[in-house]
């Protein structure tokens, strides 16, 4: 059994050190929770989304309100808005719009900032990270002991097709509704974490109807800005109920600009491709059909590497049109000793974030002394072998065989960036109003 110690990240202000549950009281837990002591008659805002299915819909989409008030844009004015609601109510842990960040010389861009607020003066715990799959533990920390001022609204697919949004709507706990929570640490402006079913209590393992829930968020969104993420078992999730992350960041993560080498189109025009002249190993997978032809894809990928044991991490990226899989073997290099020591003195735990680029440091003196070369390494400590993701690559396309079409052995190609990569980094604070700090270059 591989185990590794590492401060486990706080997302809520109810989480507890471990063997700290115990201390409620009987008769309810008096904090508002999404457990039964406090569940019933409550209420959130409720956001219904259309189900958009064809790729080139993932345009910005209004809100239709009750009783005919104005439209506003999803994103802008209902997450962003009760994300500041939030901060102004004192409910993170830090400023992370006071956190300094810039933008690192190099031919990728990469992103180094300054989050000291994230270095707790907690203990370590032990994670077991050698088992992808663990089942769900109702003893330890999970969303359903949030309290109900953490989470921003429900985000459900629409009754009539009609985009709608409840400003109070009951939480149907017979059908376990999904919803959208602050991350009382944040890593940026905006971040989110994205529950499934949240009262179903499901492990961190990827399913269909959750992978392709997180798709709808992301085209709902419509802005290339905000990105989801994905962290496997043993691939630096720390909490085994299964959530996505979310945040805006203004310019284009490193992983986006890297090229790519076609290797096949799906029957569903899922084309699938290898990430080239980047410091970790993956597959990019781009839509140009349907959301639910791209999920299916990337879901039976995702549930292939989970079944075969393999730690991963996933960017969903331009909208839900790219997604970015990359398994990793860091935490498994640490807990048999092989990772260096510089590097583990950083306190770096490169998960799906720090994989794309946004390198997000704790000490002062790594953040002043942040080059390409530094994150280069570093990530070329979190990726698989070039054999070992040979192998795994043949598993992934053994598992979604039925689904290919041809192969394509061409030369490797620079495929279109998505509008991201074009965007000025001028445009960095008009972006969010001024709320999140302006990259800069060193």
């Amino acid at each position: 059994m591989l185990r590794i110690k590492r401060v486990p990240t706080v997302v809520s202000n109810y989480q507890k050190e471990e063997g700290e549950e115990g201390t409620r009281l009987g008769g309810g837990c008096g904090r508002n929770c999404f457990r039964s002591c406090c569940l019933p008659g409550s209420k959130l805002p409720l956001y219904a989304f259309k189900k958009l299915n064809k790729i080139a819909d993932g345009g910005k989409v209004e809100l239709s309100y009750q009783n005919n008030e104005p439209p506003v844009p999803f994103l802008d004015s209902l997450l962003l808005g009760e994300w500041e609601d939030r901060m102004q109510r004192g409910l993170f842990r830090y400023d992370v719009t006071a956190c300094e960040t810039k933008v690192i010389p190099g031919e990728y861009g990469f992103i180094a900032q300054l989050n000291e607020g994230r270095h707790l003066k907690k203990r370590p715990t032990e994670f077991r990270v050698d088992k992808v799959l663990q089942p769900f533990d109702e003893a330890k920390f999970n969303f359903t002991k949030v309290g109900q001022e953490e989470v921003l609204f429900q985000f459900e697919a629409s009754e009539d097709e009609e985009v709608k949004f409840f400003p109070s709507a009951p939480i149907d706990a017979e059908n376990s509704p999904s919803v959208v929570a602050i991350n009382v640490s944040p890593i940026e402006y905006g971040h989110v974490l994205l529950i499934p079913r949240i009262l179903e209590c499901l492990p961190q393992r990827i399913d269909h109807d959750s992978f392709l829930l997180a798709l709808y968020m992301a085209a709902e969104a419509g802005n290339p800005y905000f990105r989801l993420g994905y962290n496997s078992l043993g691939a630096f999730a720390t909490i085994n109920h299964l959530h996505f992350q979310a945040y805006y960041l203004a310019v284009p993560f490193p992983i986006e600009k890297a090229p790519s080498k076609k290797i096949t189109t799906t029957t569903g025009g899922v084309q699938i491709s290898e990430i080239l002249k980047y410091p970790v190993r993956g597959l990019l997978f781009e839509g140009r059909n349907t959301l639910e032809d791209l999920s299916n894809v990337v879901s039976d990928s995702c549930i292939c590497l989970q079944d075969s044991n393999v730690p991963y991490n996933v960017l969903i990226s331009d909208s839900g049109k790219r997604i970015f899989l990359l398994p990793q073997c860091y935490a498994e290099k640490q807990a048999l000793g092989e990772v260096s020591s510089e590097l583990l003195d950083t306190q770096v735990n490169p998960a799906v974030w720090e994989i794309s680029g946004h390198m997000v440091l704790k000490r002062k003196e790594d953040y002043e002394g942040a080059s390409e070369g530094n994150a280069w390494r570093l990530l070329a400590e979190v990726s698989l072998s070039e054999e070992r993701f040979e192998e795994v690559k043949a598993l992934i396309f053994e598992a979604i065989a039925g689904s290919i079409e041809e192969m394509d052995d061409d030369k490797p190609s620079f495929l279109e960036k998505p509008d991201v990569a074009s965007q000025p980094l001028e445009d960095v604070d008009a972006l969010n109003k001024g709320s999140q700090p302006a990259m800069v270059s060193v």
